[in-house]
C-alpha cells in the first residue's frame, strides 16, 4: 500500500527538522532526543531507542530511550545485536514469537513489546556507529513505509554520531595537546636556566626530547665548597610516563647527594627507593659525579649510563667508559661501584651522553653510532662546550637525512681550559 500524499509530505518535514537540527547544534544528545520524538512521532509508535556501539567492550548501551534509564548488553545478543552485526534492517511483528528477541530487557524495565522495527546506524565510511529500534506501532504493525523513513532517520542519525565521535577526538586531542605543553614547560623549567661557572672549567648541558615531554634529564647542583654535581639520566622511552619518572629521578639525586655521602652509597640510596616506585618495565641509567676544581679531579658512578667518553688534549684520542652498575630501578640491592676517578687537565673533556645521539638511524635503518661521535668530538675539541654539542647536534642532523627523531637527546660536557 502506497503512503498518502499528507504522510509523505509529513514523513519530508520531519527529516528536513532533523536535518536542521543537525545543523543547528554540534552536541550530540540533544540531537538524538530530537531524532528519538520525531521517530516516535512520524512513525506512530510508543517508545524509540538509540543505541551505540561500544566497539572496544563489544556492547550496545542506550544514548537516548524513551522512558527508562540506561540500557546496556552485548552486541552477540539480541535483534539490535543482529542489525549492528549483519548491517541488515530487522522488522518483528511479533517479538515474543522470534528466538532472537532478548526478553531479558523487558523483564529489567517492565515493559511489553509486542512489534518492533531494528535498523544499523552506519556512517558514511560503513561504520556501523550504533542501532535505531523503535517499538510497538500505536494502530497495529510496522509497514514497509515506515521502514523506509526509518532507513533514513538512520542514515541521519549515524551521521550526526560519527560527526560527534570526530569532534570528540579532535576537541580530545587539543586538550592533550594542551596539557602535554603544560607538562613540557614544567618538565624544561626544572633543567638548568644556565649552564654552571666553575673556576677553570667550562661545562654545558642540552637537551632536546623526541615528543612534548622527554625521558632524558639533565642537571647541575651546588655543593659548597667550590665543589659542582653534575647528573644526566635516561628514562627507558619517552613521553609523559617516563618524564614523570625523569622528574622523580632528578629530585631525588638532589635530595640525596646533599648528605655529602660517598657516590657509591648515594647511587645506592637512589636505586632502592626508585626499585621501590616503579614498575618492573620501567628502569633509569643514570650517570652522576662531582667535580672538584682544586684537585681537577672527577669523580662519578655510571649506573648502566652511556655513552661516556673521554677526550685527552695531550694525544687527541677518546677513550670510552663502561658503566660501574646495573640500570636503577632493577634490583635493590645492586652495587654500583665508584669509577676509575677522571684527573682532568688543561683542553681534557668528559663527555656524557644519552644513547639518543648514536642510535638515531637514518630510514634504511643505519645508525650514527658511537664512532661518528668520536670523530666529531676529535675534529672540534677546541670549540666551548655549548658550541660542540650543538656542532654534535648538527652532524646527527645531517646523517639522519631528515628521518624523524625517535629518541630523546641531552649532553654534558664537562672541560677543563686551565
Amino acid at each position: 500500500m502506497k503512503a498518502s500524499k499528507g504522510a509523505t509530505q509529513y514523513h519530508l518535514q520531519v527529516l528536513v527538522e532533523v536535518a536542521r537540527q543537525m545543523g543547528k547544534t554540534f552536541e550530540l544528545v540533544p540531537l538524538l532526543k530530537t531524532i528519538e520524538q520525531a521517530g516516535r512521532s512520524a512513525l506512530g509508535c510508543d517508545r524509540a531507542t538509540i543505541f551505540l556501539y561500544d566497539l572496544e567492550a563489544e556492547e550496545l548501551y542506550s544514548m537516548v530511550a524513551t522512558g527508562t534509564k540506561e540500557i546496556r548488553f552485548s552486541s552477540k545478543l539480541g535483534i539490535a545485536g543482529e542489525a549492528a552485526r549483519t548491517k541488515s534492517i530487522i522488522l518483528v511483528p511479533d517479538a515474543y514469537a522470534d528466538p532472537r528477541f532478548n526478553r531479558q530487557i523487558d523483564q529489567q524495565t517492565g515493559y511489553r513489546t509486542r512489534n518492533m522495527l531494528t535498523l544499523p546506524l552506519i556512517a558514511p565510511d560503513g561504520e556501523v556507529v550504533g542501532v535505531l529500534q523503535v517499538l510497538n506501532k500505536l494502530d497495529g504493525e510496522f509497514k514497509k513505509e515506515d521502514e523506509i523513513l526509518a532507513d533514513a532517520l538512520g542514515s541521519l542519525t549515524g551521521i550526526a554520531i560519527k560527526r560527534q565521535m570526530l569532534l570528540d577526538e579532535a576537541a580530545e586531542k587539543q586538550r592533550l595537546e594542551r596539557e602535554l605543553n603544560i607538562a613540557r614547560d614544567i618538565q624544561q623549567q626544572l633543567l638548568p636556566k644556565q649552564n654552571p661557572e666553575l673556576n677553570g672549567f667550562d661545562i654545558a648541558g642540552w637537551n632536546q626530547p623526541a615528543d612534548q615531554t622527554g625521558g632524558d634529564c639533565y642537571d647541575f647542583h651546588d655543593l659548597g665548597e667550590n665543589r659542582l654535581a653534575a647528573m644526566i639520566a635516561d628514562a627507558t622511552g619517552h613521553g609523559i610516563g617516563p618524564a614523570l619518572i625523569i622528574s622523580q629521578c632528578r629530585a631525588l639525586f638532589r635530595a640525596v647527594i646533599n648528605k655529602g655521602e660517598d657516590l657509591s652509597q648515594v647511587a645506592g640510596t637512589i636505586n632502592r627507593l626508585l626499585c621501590e616506585d616503579l614498575p618492573e618495565n620501567r628502569f633509569v641509567t643514570i650517570c652522576f659525579g662531582v667535580i672538584d676544581p682544586d684537585t681537577c679531579r672527577f669523580n662519578y658512578v655510571s649506573a648502566g649510563h652511556g655513552p661516556l667518553m673521554l677526550f685527552r688534549a695531550k694525544s687527541g684520542k677518546v677513550k670510552q667508559f663502561n658503566a660501574t652498575g646495573l640500570p636503577m630501578g632493577i634490583l635493590p640491592e645492586d652495587d654500583i661501584s665508584l669509577a676509575e676517578p677522571i684527573d682532568l687537565q688543561p683542553g681534557d673533556m668528559f663527555i656524557m651522553l644519552t644513547d639518543g645521539f648514536s642510535e638515531w638511524s637514518r630510514n634504511d635503518g643505519t645508525q650514527y653510532g658511537e664512532d661518528r661521535l668520536i670523530e666529531v668530538i676529535m675534529n672540534n675539541h677546541k670549540l666551548p662546550s655549548a658550541d660542540l654539542i650543538q656542532t654534535l647536534y648538527q652532524d646527527v642532523l645531517r646523517f639522519s637525512e631528515k628521518s624523524p627523531q625517535r629518541d630523546d637527546l641531552t649532553a654534558v660536557l664537562i672541560k677543563r681550559t686551565a
